[in-house]
């Protein structure tokens, strides 16, 4: 109502209301009052204005609702349910209880997933062990258990939905940009997701579960929407549910390592270009519910005695490091960023190769789970304890690892109790070094984890990537220990050197080089429950972002650019051009378009020469002028109604009664059947009248009796095709009486509801083909078809840095390139 009395104010002469602000100053000058504030004065001003007409004493009116419970038995009661009904519909909208309810389902997921892994994982154990006796049994054990769920994992998401293969961060990266892709966000994904990634974590597999935990949370929030979309419309704007997502993504993370603060971050970094600040608070509120619930259900399970760090060191705090150790960490950060980049490039390459090679790809499509199954088998055999995994701690889980890796212990000292060697017993060996394990460790599961996310089951590759990280640092800072074994001495104080923090710093590098991400620094904060470290952590992991960024995509972009889905990958760093490529130099200039002034036939044209989902419309061929756009769906229902069946019989009728009319007017007899007089006596929707029922008069009366004696019975009547209206209301016309002093026979009358169709087939393909080529040469009525005015537009000259940043902050998909308003090229994803 305030938009349309601005509207009559400025168009017409409108005199204002003395309680409403001035609309000049609103619309044309200085604000003068707030804009909230302004609707709720206009509000309160239209609900009293409201109750005078209705009451005229001031009474507020009874909602149309409650009508129905103002009375009988027990009427307030009544009234008091329905308006807690309402309100607790009307709460339901509220951002904060669809949060709870998403942080609540994803602890639960995540704990109830937790459990079942470990259950697996402790089974695998526990054959293990039970055949100490029989080494080929015990062989056959370690490798039947991972494969057998692996390959189950394999089949029962390719069976139930192929979607949920892989991490799913790449795809959250291109629906948060807003394209849609079919079946992502599903149940039957949801389940297939959760089923699998627990059967192939729980293979001892490495694998991770941070990216496939931000699909799971955006697939549950965007279920839950679904639910809520029953309460009110709100669930159902595209705009919300791209803000919820972004706040699932978050939550993923943070009930995954029960890091909210860090899961935030991560989900910021790696699934938006730019993000809304206000979703914030929304990832914040939820990501830390969450967190608080999963690990309350840790304690509550006996797992924890009390809320802690899932990873928690205890490195000292007066003195954790020596400020000569920071350049051992920067060159920590650096190798790390060159792991960073080998690993996504190895990766991409056995991809590559794999779908490269014709013949081991055919082979692959036909033996699906074969695949999943000889990897398994390859990487189970070489961590088998007695055999090769004696040298790589293979019978420890990566949970074990990381607890071990943190440990602040020096492992290469000789003075360790038994107690102590007990809980290292996997990384020490009579016949090699701790140096040795380290690197052999190092080296094997790094290609181990690259081959092993190939594989097509719901996996990720964050934790394995953070253990290896967490090995190459724990390696660096071994060495460290035996070089210093007193500590590095200054003004005679020694300190030793702490191992288990360089492990903190190369797992958050690693990661981060991978990711492209700085927040696994605060990942790690989190997880180990110091922050001893911050800065050698930082140093690294911004050291090591450098050096991955400069080399490679990060491992999400290079999951993209191979399975091709439509997202804008980022600008490199060192690419000086961008600044002076401009969009005259990219753009496509020969574009199809649509003038204003266009035939039917150049719309054919256009929708047989060109896919593109958008058309510019433009005011002529000659002049250029950008008038719009318009979709490729309402070209095709132009075009489809101009040639539609309706039209064409609405053209034969026009047709018949111009050749009736003709024929009158030339005092011929036209070509009809018997001339009747047609009369009803009741009408099939009129009420029916008691006593006696006088006779209608006729709707059509009887012809002259010149003409009538003459006509021929059994041929078509013209003038029925004009009365069909009145034929369809009753299948057969009622005995009537004549209008005169003379008595006639009536004759019933039975007219089929197929005339039209008859009309229609009346036209031979030859004849169907003129009218259509008609048709066609007839210019187009753009009237009922939805046209946007303004179409986002690019000037020539405009750098390829700014049409880069302008697509990924408004999610474009195309733009067009105008000088002087005249369209002179297109510019879209591709070229950009």
């Amino acid at each position: 109502r305030a938009r349309g009395r601005w509207g009559r104010g400025t168009a017409a002469r409108h005199v204002p209301d003395p309680r409403a602000p001035s609309l000049s100053r609103q619309m044309y000058g200085r604000y003068t009052q707030d804009l909230g504030t302004f609707a709720k004065d206009e509000a309160a001003r239209l609900r009293l204005q409201q109750e005078r007409w209705d009451g005229g004493g001031g009474r507020p009116r009874r909602p149309s609702e409650l009508l129905e419970y103002s009375q009988g038995r027990c009427a307030s009661c009544r009234v008091c349910a329905v308006q807690c009904q309402q309100f607790l519909i009307s709460k339901v909208g509220e951002d904060w209880i669809f949060l709870i309810l998403l942080g609540l389902v994803m602890a639960l997921v995540s704990w109830a997933m937790d459990f079942a892994i470990a259950t697996c994982l402790q089974a695998q154990k526990w054959m293990y062990r039970g055949l100490e006796t029989n080494v080929l049994l015990q062989y056959l054990a370690w490798v039947t258990y991972p494969t057998v769920l692996i390959t189950f994992s394999a089949g029962f998401t390719q069976i139930l939905a192929p979607q949920a293969v892989g991490s799913g961060i790449p795809e959250m990266k291109t629906i948060l940009r807003g394209v849609v892709l079919k079946e992502y966000l599903t149940f039957k994904t949801f389940v297939a997701k959760v089923i699998g990634l627990t059967c192939a974590l729980g293979s001892g597999m490495p694998l991770g579960k941070e990216g496939p935990f931000v699909h799971i949370a955006s697939m549950c929030a965007a279920l839950i929407s679904r639910c809520l979309s029953l309460f009110g419309g709100i669930y159902e704007n595209e705009a919300r549910k791209i803000e919820m997502l972004a706040a699932a993504c978050a939550v993923g993370v943070g009930c995954c390592f029960a890091a909210p603060i860090g899961g935030v971050l991560f989900s910021i970094e790696v699934t938006s270009t730019f993000f809304a600040v206000r979703n914030y608070w929304r990832g914040f509120f939820a990501a830390t519910f969450s967190a608080f619930i999963f690990r309350v259900l840790a304690v509550w399970n006996k797992d924890e005695e009390t809320i802690t760090a899932l990873f928690k060191t205890r490195f000292r705090l007066d003195y954790p490091f020596d400020l000569q150790e920071l350049p051992a960490f920067a060159i920590l950060g650096i190798a790390s960023g060159f792991g960073g980049a080998l690993f996504v490039y190895l990766n991409r390459k056995i991809v590559q190769f794999m779908r490269r090679q014709k013949t081991i790809n055919r082979f692959l499509m036909k033996k699906r789970l074969l695949f999943p199954a000889l990897v398994t088998l390859v990487i189970s055999t070489l961590t088998f304890p007695p055999g090769f995994g004696q040298f790589m701690a293979g019978q420890l889980t990566q949970k074990d690892t990381l607890v071990t890796l943190f440990d602040n212990q020096t492992w290469a000292k000789q003075d360790l109790t038994e107690d102590y060697l007990g809980i290292l017993e996997a990384w020490h060996h009579p016949r090699s070094s701790v140096f040795v394990i380290l690197i052999v460790f190092t080296l094997m599961k790094f290609w181990m984890s690259a081959l092993a996310t190939t594989i097509p089951v719901p996996c990720g590759a964050f934790m394995p990537v953070f253990v290896i990280g967490a090995a190459f640092g724990r390696l660096v800072g071994e060495s460290m220990a035996a070089w210093f074994p007193e500590g590095i001495h200054t003004d005679s104080t020694a300190h030793r050197i702490v191992p288990g923090g360089y492990a903190v710093v190369g797992a958050a590098a690693l990661s981060g080089a991978v990711t492209h991400t700085v927040s696994t620094a605060v990942i790690v904060f989190e997880l180990t429950g110091q922050i001893s470290h911050i800065l050698p952590v930082m140093i690294a992991v911004i050291l090591a972002n450098t050096v991955a960024q400069s080399l490679q995509p990060s491992l999400y972009d290079s999951i993209i650019r191979i399975k091709k889905l439509p997202y804008l990958p980022e600008l490199g760093w060192g690419h000086h051009e961008k600044y002076n490529v401009r969009v005259e130099d990219i753009m496509v200039r020969d574009i199809p378009y649509v003038t204003l002034n266009c035939k039917y036939r150049d719309l054919q044209h256009v929708l047989q020469s060109t896919k593109m989902k958008s058309l510019a419309l433009v005011e002529s061929a000659e002049s250029m002028i950008l008038l719009g756009s318009i979709e490729r769906t309402q070209v095709v229902a132009l075009l489809s109604h101009q040639l539609s069946a309706e039209r064409r019989l609405q053209a034969l009728r026009q047709k018949a009664l111009a050749e009736q009319e003709g024929a009158a007017e030339d005092g011929q007899r036209p070509d009809s059947g018997v001339r009747f007089q047609i009369s009803t006596e009741a009408s099939s929707f009129a009420p029916a009248r008691s006593g006696s029922r006088k006779p209608l008069k006729p709707a059509l009366k009887r012809v002259p009796s010149g003409l009538a004696e003459g006509t021929q019975a059994g041929t078509a009547d013209h003038s029925g095709i004009a009365l069909k209206s009145l034929f369809c209301a009753n299948a057969s016309s009622e005995p009537a009486e004549a209008q005169g002093t003379a008595q006639r026979k009536t004759k019933h009358v039975r007219i089929s509801l197929s005339e039209d169709a008859d009309l229609g087939d009346k036209m031979t393909p030859s004849e169907v083909l003129e009218w259509e080529e008609q048709q066609l040469d007839q210019p187009v009525d753009f009237s009922s078809a939805k046209i946007d005015p303004a179409p986002f537009q690019l000037v020539e000259h405009t750098s390829l840095h700014k049409t880069h940043t302008v697509f990924s902050l408004l999610g474009l998909d195309h733009a067009y390139v105008t000088s002087i308003g005249r369209l002179v090229g297109m510019v879209s994803l591709k070229e950009v």
